[in-house]
């Protein structure tokens, strides 16, 4: 007998914000060429239209919050029956709450990151709200050991480790070194412009390189853009970065094997998708602490701590390597299996 699944999530693919859509994304599809009955309730902003087994709850205007509120209601209804209910890192919260009172199935819970991963100074209420989830629901997933280590450290809740599969991406034939004009060596960063991503830490390394031939190609954006800019400006390192915003995703792969090397700044990064994105085309990548790292071996990733002095002799090192990256890749294939193994010992 087919095991009855509820999953919650916020964005689908193309629908993306974040990371945690690419893994709801990736695991949905192939859930359904499983033995396993499976729905998946989204935002129907997010929600990709006419498809089997996905149900779009109209959220409307609001905060967060209160958007969240509006899916808990259908949420519940369709726990009914159901075998396991699963809720994603804070935002899971009500819907899981209030599904528990239509079913007898085990509460999970994954964290792909805490709000102390996210804020330098976490909301109160999303502190509560984590704090909740790991206090009531019935099973913890953590997406990497750093993260089990976290959400045990501030939370006293013992997780079960399933790494993120990786990520991979397909250049379409774009020189992004020729048309920016780049002649030297170049580094390449994509993502939001927050302070989780430590950027500031590499616009400074940029000043401490002990080279002048590196371009900083900086994709992404976010509400710290503006002041990374001016940042750079006072550091006198302006004219080594380019400010490509955002990277339409066909052209990922563009970007990343132009590079030289990929940099991950991040204050924290539970797992890291763009790490494996990056790899998939043969580029290496500086990293600080990171979940990927977990899986991959050392020869791939070069770390380096969240320090600017750190981060540019990371890149000295990395720019010094040669040779192909030889590692295994970790298949969402192979992540369903281990989530099907974690229902079947819990159900």
């Amino acid at each position: 007998m087919s095991l009855e699944v509820l999953w919650l999530g916020w964005g689908y693919p193309p629908n993306v914000t974040g990371g945690l859509d690419t893994f709801v994304g990736e695991m949905f599809e192939r859930f359904l060429d499983r033995d396993v009955d499976i729905e998946l309730v989204l935002p129907a902003e997010y929600a990709p239209e006419g498809r089997d087994n996905i149900v779009g709850v109209p959220t409307g205007d609001g905060d967060i919050i209160t958007r969240i509120g509006r899916l808990s209601a259908e949420f519940a209804n369709r726990a009914e029956g159901k075998d396991i209910v699963h809720t994603h890192d804070w935002f899971g919260y009500g819907p899981g709450s209030r599904a528990m009172n239509n079913t007898d199935a085990k509460w999970v819970t994954t964290f792909h990151s805490l709000s102390s991963d996210r804020n330098i100074d976490p909301p109160q209420r999303e502190i509560e709200t984590e704090r909740r989830v790991v206090e009531r629901c019935d099973e913890l997933i953590a997406v990497s050991h750093i993260t089990a280590r976290k959400v045990n450290e501030e939370y006293g809740g013992e997780s079960e480790v399933i790494h993120n599969g990786f990520s991979t991406v397909e250049p379409t034939g774009r020189d992004i070194k020729a048309e920016l004009g780049i002649d030297g060596k170049m580094l390449f960063y994509v993502g939001r412009h927050t302070d989780q991503k430590g950027i500031s830490h590499l616009i400074y390394a940029l000043e401490k390189l002990r080279r002048d031939d590196v371009t900083l190609v900086m994709g992404g954006s976010g509400h710290l853009t503006d002041q990374l800019k001016k940042f750079a400006e006072l550091l006198g390192v302006e004219d080594s970065i380019e400010w490509v915003g955002f990277v339409e995703e066909k052209y990922l792969g563009d970007y990343y094997s132009s590079a030289d090397l990929f940099v991950s700044p991040s204050l924290s990064e539970p797992f890291g998708i763009t790490i494996t994105e990056a790899l998939s085309v043969g580029t290496r990548v500086v990293a600080t602490e990171c979940g990927a790292a977990e899986v991959i071996p050392e020869s791939c990733v070069v770390p380096a701590e969240v320090d600017s002095g750190s981060l540019a002799d990371a890149i000295e090192h990395g720019l010094s390597l040669e040779g192909p990256l030889e590692y295994e890749p970790r298949t969402w294939d192979t992540v369903v299996d281990e989530h099907l193994d974690f229902y079947e010992r819990i159900a």
